[in-house]
């Protein structure tokens, strides 16, 4: 509802940026804690925020651009706007292949890693949804019911109309995304599964919730948005990563 939070001299502390920086701390201490406790090494949790954070910037700005195309050849003056515009999609593909690079690199398990942290990766969303609230962005379609919410000075969302507030539901969504994987985590036991109802859960949460977003100039495919387009794969691959990890062996905690 407010992005501009407070100044600090001439420094201006921005809602959304502060929430998203909220939400990488608390994925990257709770994965060093998890990690710890696993007798996995924690430096090497550092080592792929790093390189999952560093490609998953640039990948969910390289998805905006595509979403946005026909209004770049019409202005390319929007390629100069680093700051604004991202598709969450883009960071999470381009986390996961940071993430499996370094894995690479380093002769790591990836499964068993990315069972660690995609947990705090539904954290970590569940508190930049927040962020997208206080800024305006990602709101939802007009609304006459009780359960909506007003902006009075977005940037981003039409100000002054009733608006269903996507923004808190997928918030809701995503921590509770966050305890059921938590949950899950400590059942199951064999690589790659926890990391795989990310991808189902995320995905279908994802697409159900893009039948109410209202900021729809957002690319689309036929008669899906990008994001649903982009969910159906994400889904199935994620169904294909549970169906392999049955087979696998049961890993022990160190």
């Amino acid at each position: 509802m407010k992005n501009d939070l407070f100044s600090i001299g001439g420094l201006t502390i921005h809602g959304y940026g502060l929430m998203i920086g909220i939400g990488f701390l608390a994925a990257y201490l709770l994965s060093d804690y998890r990690a710890k406790q696993k007798g996995l090494n924690p430096d090497h949790v550092f080592g792929i925020a790093v390189w999952g954070i560093g490609t998953g910037l640039v990948s969910a700005k390289l998805l905006y651009y595509i979403t946005v195309m026909d209004d770049i050849v019409r202005n390319p003056r929007i390629l100069l706007d680093i700051a604004n515009g991202f598709v969450v999609y883009g960071g999470i593909i381009g986390g996961i292949a940071g993430g499996y690079v370094y894995c690479q690199r380093h002769k790591l398990n990836f499964l068993r890693y990315a069972d660690l942290i995609m947990p705090a990766v539904a954290l970590a969303q569940g508190f930049g949804r927040i962020g997208c609230f206080l800024a305006g962005c990602c709101y939802g379609m007009e609304t006459e019911g009780a359960f909506s919410v007003v902006f009075r000075d977005s940037a981003y969302a039409p100000n002054g109309v009733k608006l269903l507030p996507t923004q808190l539901m997928s918030s809701g969504l995503n921590f509770l995304h966050f305890a059921v994987l938590m949950w899950l985590s400590g059942k199951w036991k064999r690589d790659g599964q926890t990391a795989a109802m990310y991808l189902i859960f995320y995905s279908v949460g994802r697409f159900v919730m893009e039948f109410f977003r209202g900021d729809l100039i957002r690319g689309s495919v036929g008669s899906l948005t990008t994001s649903q387009f982009i969910s159906l794969f994400a889904a199935a691959a994620g169904a294909v990563m549970l169906l392999v990890s049955k087979n696998k062996p049961k890993s022990a905690d160190n």
